[in-house]
Formats: structure tokens, C-alpha cells, sequence
């Protein structure tokens, strides 16, 4: 018959060996990664989630497919029977009536106008249209001074009246161009609607703009690519890669959506106060944020902003840092904010 003191000390490994195999799920359980691709907004999506526990792909594509359905209907310029559009096509003084989705875009519209001093607004559509990036058709020579001296008299967001779910046109011609905050508003709801899923790893991308929680399926934080800024290129490759830890990333840049004419190059980046593309040197802007609503939208002010002002506004801001890149004459520049260099790999 063993001794006590052998069988004790059984026991007590029996309890160890126990407690140790009540501990492997939470480290061990091998995650799987979950891809879901499709299009949206005019562009694609793709989206990655990582759970240790099996997950339906075919309903987890439908909720997908379904919730960026109903920001489509909400904020899209190309809809005409979107909320967007009908809104577009009212007339002045009539109440119009916003859903959720709707009123919560124009309630950050309201803050960026306010935080960038008007460089961001959203009812530069006459002039985006004019200039042929919008809705109208696209052209290759530039407008008259006279006609685009008329548009601006249909800009500006404080010509919007926003109360409670409601909002109202004080000017006849006052039209909303949300393309510069659309597809991160989605983004943040794809995000929102996979955390509720109680999946807490992921990384959700809308053309080019992301969000990413967790870790990846190597169990480490999520590294994504900022494009190498050159004209003519569809792949021009990556110029930084930075790391996402329950972050979001936007970039706005001038390289791709433009004309030229008598070598002069007009980009799709307009100025709200002067009605002409911009021409500061920026080629590139790219901010990191707690949400990709905000970065997308700052991200478009910046390109518009005195590079020295935007770097003191992103200074100012808690949690949020930017990336401009500019091209002064042959050389190219890379200015930070104060803590965007945290979040670079390699350096």
C-alpha cells in the first residue's frame, strides 16, 4: 500500500495537471481567420476576423452585405433614391426628416466643419461637380471663373440648419457631397456590428480605409500599408507600414483622381473657400484615429489645409496623429505630428 505521503503528493500534481488543462483553451484553442471581400460605395471591401470559436462565413456575410447595404442607402451620391439624394433634391425651408445613420454622419459633418475652420465641408458638391469629380460627368478642361465664382455661392455647411433629427436648407442650390466621410462611417460600422458579434480580433477595410482591434491570426497586431503617392500607378507599392492596435487609418491623397491641361494637373482635392483644386504641395495625408470617420474626414481637410496649421490642429487632438507627405519641386517630404511615428514599423 503506498504511503500517504506518496499519495498526497499524486493529488496534489493530479490538481496541477487539472488546473493547467483548465487554462489551455483560453491560450491554446487554435483561432481561425475568417475573409469576407465583396464591393461597396463604388469600390471593394475586405474584412478579416479571427475567433477561436466557428462562426457561420454565409450568415456573417449576409449581415455584412446587409449593413453596408443600408449605409449605401443613406449616404450615396449615385442612389437617386438614397436619403442622400432626396435630401439633394429638396427644396429650401422643408424640413427634412434624418435617420439614425443619416443624423450621426451629419452630426461629425458638423464637427469637422467646425474643428478645420471650414476646409472641410460637406456641401462642396457644386464645385466637385463643376470641376467633373462628381455626379455630372467628368471633363478635361477646366471651368470659367465666372461659373465657378457662382458655385461658391452655394457652399457652405452653416447654410444647413440641424436640429433634432431634422435638418434644413436656408438657400436654394445647397447640396451634400459625403464621399470624404462615407466609406469611413462604414467602415466604423462594419467594426461596430462585429464587436457586437462578441468578436473582439479584426480588420475591416473599405477602399483603402481601416480599422483594425485585437490581433491577427499570428497573434500579433495588425500591420497595414500607406501607398507609395505616385501619379500614373495603380500599385506604386507602400511607403510606410504601420501598426493598428484598436485603431483606425485614413488616407486621402491627389495622385490618382485628377486632369491635366497646358501641363498644368488639377486634382479632385477643391477648396471650399477658393473653388480650385488645391495647390499646396501636399500629395498625400494620412491620419490614424479612435475612429475612421473622423481620420477619413480629417484626412481631407488636411490635403486642403496650410500644412504647419494642420500639424498644430492633429497636435491638438487627443488620440489622433497624421502622415503628410509633400513634394516640394523633386523632393519629397514627410512631416509628422508628435506621436505618429509610434505606430511605424521598422523605424
Amino acid at each position: 500500500m503506498p504511503e500517504p505521503k506518496y499519495i498526497i503528493n499524486f493529488i496534489f500534481s493530479l490538481m496541477l495537471l487539472m488546473g493547467t488543462t483548465l487554462l489551455l483553451p483560453t491560450h491554446s484553442l487554435a483561432t481561425q481567420e475568417y475573409v469576407f471581400t465583396g464591393q461597396t460605395m463604388g469600390t471593394t471591401y475586405s474584412i478579416k476576423m479571427i475567433s477561436a470559436k466557428p462562426l457561420s462565413k454565409s450568415l456573417w456575410q449576409k449581415k455584412i452585405n446587409l449593413r453596408l447595404k443600408q449605409v449605401n442607402a443613406r449616404l450615396s451620391m449615385y442612389q437617386k433614391n438614397s436619403e442622400l439624394s432626396r435630401f439633394n433634391a429638396a427644396p429650401k425651408d422643408q424640413i427634412f426628416r434624418a435617420s439614425a445613420d443619416f443624423y450621426q454622419v451629419l452630426d461629425q459633418c458638423r464637427h469637422l466643419h467646425t474643428l478645420t475652420d471650414g476646409a472641410w465641408d460637406g456641401t462642396v458638391k457644386p464645385l466637385v461637380d463643376l470641376w467633373g469629380f462628381g455626379t455630372k460627368g467628368r471633363r478635361d478642361t477646366p471651368p470659367e471663373p465666372a461659373e465657378i465664382k457662382a458655385a461658391l455661392k452655394q457652399i457652405g455647411f452653416n447654410k444647413l440648419k440641424i436640429g433634432d433629427h431634422v435638418l434644413t436648407k436656408t438657400m436654394s442650390g445647397i447640396t451634400l457631397d459625403l464621399g470624404s466621410i462615407a466609406k469611413g462611417y462604414g467602415v466604423d460600422e462594419i467594426a461596430r456590428l462585429i464587436r457586437e458579434g462578441g468578436i473582439k480580433s479584426y480588420l475591416v477595410e473599405i477602399g483603402g480605409e481601416l480599422v483594425g482591434a485585437g490581433e491577427n491570426k499570428h497573434r500579433k497586431a495588425w500591420i497595414v500599408g500607406i501607398t507609395n503617392p505616385q501619379k500614373g500607378f495603380l500599385n506604386s507599392g507602400l511607403y510606410k507600414e504601420v501598426r493598428l492596435d484598436n485603431k483606425a487609418i485614413a488616407t486621402s491623397g491627389n495622385y490618382r483622381n485628377y486632369f491635366e491641361k497646358n501641363g498644368r494637373i488639377y486634382s479632385h482635392i477643391i477648396s471650399p473657400k477658393t473653388g480650385y483644386p488645391v495647390k499646396n504641395a501636399v500629395i498625400s495625408v494620412s491620419v490614424i484615429s479612435d475612429t475612421c470617420t473622423l481620420a477619413d474626414g480629417l484626412a481631407t481637410a488636411l490635403m486642403v489645409m496650410d500644412t504647419h496649421q494642420s500639424l498644430a490642429l492633429i497636435n491638438s487632438l487627443k488620440n489622433t496623429e497624421c502622415l503628410i507627405i509633400r513634394q516640394d519641386g523633386k523632393k519629397r517630404n514627410a512631416l509628422r505630428s508628435s506621436g505618429f511615428k509610434s505606430y511605424e514599423i521598422g523605424f
